[in-house]
C-alpha cells in the first residue's frame, strides 16, 4: 500500500494526530530537508533489515537475488509493519508530507511514524493527514465516488481493472 502523510512539526499530542490533546510544543527551526531525508533513509533502511529478517528466504541463493530484483521479497506469514519505502514530497516547515510504501500497517502506526520522526529530529511531529492512493496495482484513478456506488458503476470498474490484474499477474509470476 502506499500512502501519503502530512506532518506538522512543533506539536506533540496525545494519539499523534493534530486533533489530539497537546501534550507539548516544541520548536523546529533547526530542522533542514536535508535532516529530515536522512531520517528517513534511516527507517527505510532499519524496515528493509526487517523485511529480510521476516521473509524466510536465504539471501545467499539465487531465488533470493531474483526476488530481489524483481521487488517481491514479501515477509513469510504475520508480520509488524514494514516500511519498504519512503520519501519526503514537501517541506515548507513547519508542514511536511511523506510518501510512504508499507506492509501490514495501521493508521495508528502511519501516525506514529510521523512523531518518531519528530523526536529523531529532536523536536515533536503531529499527524495531519493519512491518504491511501494505492493499493497493489489500484490506484485513485480506479476509486469510485460514494455516488457512484452501484450495481452498475461497480460492474464496469471490475471490468476496466481486469487487463491491470492479469498483467500484475504474469508480470509477477512470470
Amino acid at each position: 500500500k502506499v500512502y501519503t502523510v502530512g506532518g506538522l512539526f512543533g506539536k506533540a499530542t496525545d494519539d499523534f494526530s493534530d486533533t489530539g490533546k497537546l501534550i507539548e510544543k516544541t520548536t523546529f527551526d533547526h530542522i533542514t530537508r536535508e535532516k529530515l531525508e536522512r531520517i528517513l533513509a534511516v527507517i527505510q533502511g532499519a524496515n528493509h533489515k526487517a523485511l529480510l529478517l521476516y521473509s524466510n528466504i536465504d539471501m545467499n541463493t539465487q531465488e533470493a537475488y531474483e526476488l530481489a530484483v524483481k521487488g517481491l521479497i514479501r515477509p513469510m506469514g504475520k508480520s509488524p509493519p514494514i516500511i519498504t519505502a519512503i520519501r519526503c514530497l514537501q517541506f515548507t516547515p513547519p508542514e511536511f508530507q511523506l510518501e510512504v510504501h508499507c506492509l501490514h500497517e495501521t493508521q495508528q502506526y502511519l501516525r506514529k511514524v510521523v512523531h518518531e520522526v519528530g523526536l529523531e529530529l529532536k523536536s515533536s511531529a503531529v499527524c495531519t493527514q493519512v491518504r491511501r492512493t494505492r493499493d497493489g496495482v489500484f490506484t485513485l484513478d480506479d476509486a469510485l465516488l460514494r455516488t457512484q456506488w452501484d450495481l452498475q458503476h461497480v460492474q464496469r470498474a471490475i471490468q476496466g481493472c481486469q487487463q491491470k490484474v492479469t498483467a500484475e499477474i504474469e508480470r509477477t509470476l512470470g
